[in-house]
């Protein structure tokens, strides 16, 4: 979320155009896109906790690069604005793989030490962990990039990096197995299906020519465009067209990732406990409440406090609808062995739908601009349709989807 937070200063300070910094940010997540499917059925085989770290260890190293090419040689003697552009596209894009070798082995994680009847509860509390990230990135990075400049940010991301590292080395394991204990079905009572004979290999396979992933894939791609708008171009929109400082700019959209915190948690206990394990009514119910807030906050004005409820409402049941359509959907109609797969497909389609949406954005913007003022509409109506079909897609879809599910 850096990136989301420099951008002011970084046209400000002549460095690059809206259209510049939208393909800078899709390079990240397109290529966060591909490592994402490459490393969800690698990962299938791997183990976690090394693979987690590698990844984290090196985007540290990479957020620290892009940091001192600020400080170390000021960006306009690099060779003009192409050149800066092309650096910061490699940097950011290989910072976007690194980053894709974290939520895969996650999720492996989950489902390696958790019970089925578990999955629901504690994939919302792992949903909610990037939340968490973005809330803590706006709030302290948005402060010291406004006290010490843009390149202090990523100095900053660096640093986290390093602590992530830290805590990844000393906590997680790769499966019970490999700390002397039962696997988990033995720990649980669950019993056994015929899918923990097949090879994983077939599985992958099967998940693969699955319909019913590549829907949930289609649906999760609308909501990573809806939320990864207002992550990515929301605290550009609110001091452009509302007027705000960056650091209350900041502190409103760090609000609306607090708010995700609580949606994806509620996520699994809402669809397990209150539906009856039904993951088409409250996805239904979660984004007619997105729709509603996204348009309040892009069409209505209101001052800080306004801002606030608009995107907190946003951000709660757009976490609602990722958790249960991003995930949830997708983990109920694949095997356990084919997990890394079956979120690998859905990653992809996300993440490239993602960066597709900043490219289209970021165009959409400059086209609007004139002479320092900007015309988020276009952006604004196209953000809107994403949203509406983050949660009609998988709703039509699920009934039919789910009388596939291998047994």
């Amino acid at each position: 979320m850096t990136m989301g937070v420099v951008k002011q200063p970084l046209i400000d300070g002549g460095f690059f155009s809206a259209a510049e910094l939208g393909i800078i940010s899709s390079a990240m997540l397109l290529v966060y896109a591909a490592g994402k499917f490459v490393n969800g059925f690698i990962c299938d085989y791997c183990n976690i906790r090394r693979f987690m770290a590698a990844g984290l260890g090196i985007s540290a190293v990479l957020n620290l690069l892009m940091g001192l090419l600020g400080l170390v040689r000021p960006m306009v003697t690099l060779g003009g604005g192409i050149v800066i552009m092309l650096i910061f596209s490699i940097l950011w894009g290989a910072n976007g793989w690194m980053q894709s070798m974290g939520s895969p082995p996650g999720i492996i994680s989950l489902s390696r030490w958790f019970s089925l009847k578990q999955r629901g509860s504690f994939y919302s509390i792992f949903s909610a962990t990037p939340y968490l990230g973005k809330f803590i990135s706006f709030i302290v990075i948005g402060f010291i990039v406004g006290q010490a400049g843009w390149q202090y940010g990523f100095l900053f991301a660096a640093l986290a990096g390093v602590a992530g590292v830290a805590i990844i080395l000393r906590f997680v394991k790769d499966t019970p197995e490999s700390q002397g204990l039962p696997s988990i079905q033995q720990i649980t009572g669950e019993q056994p299906v015929h899918t923990d004979k097949i090879p994983t290999r077939e599985l992958q396979k099967y998940v693969f020519r699955n319909p019913g992933i590549w829907v949930i894939a289609l649906s999760s791609a609308f909501v990573y465009v809806t939320q990864y708008a207002v992550s990515e171009w929301g605290v550009l929109y609110l001091q452009k067209s509302k007027l705000f400082s960056l650091e209350n700019a900041t502190q409103i959209i760090a609000f609306a990732e607090s708010f995700g915190i609580a949606g994806t948690l509620l996520a699994g206990w809402i669809s397990d406990k209150l539906f009856g394990g039904s993951r088409a009514v409250p996805v239904v119910i979660s984004g007619l409440l997105c729709l509603l807030s996204l348009v309040l906050f892009l069409f209505t004005g209101g001052g800080y406090v306004a801002n606030i409820a608009y995107v907190s409402l946003f951000s709660l049941s757009i976490g609602i609808v990722f958790c249960i359509v991003a995930g949830l959907m997708a983990l109920d109609i694949v095997p356990r062995k084919a997990t890394g797969a079956a979120l690998g497909i859905v990653g992809i389609s996300s993440y490239i739908a993602a960066g597709i949406q900043n490219v289209v954005s970021g165009f959409l913007i400059q086209g609007g601009s004139s002479g320092g003022e900007y015309d988020f509409s276009p952006a604004a109506w196209f953000w809107i349709a994403a949203c509406l079909m983050s949660f009609l897609l998988p709703v039509l879809a699920w009934r039919r989807m789910k009388m596939k599910v291998i047994e």
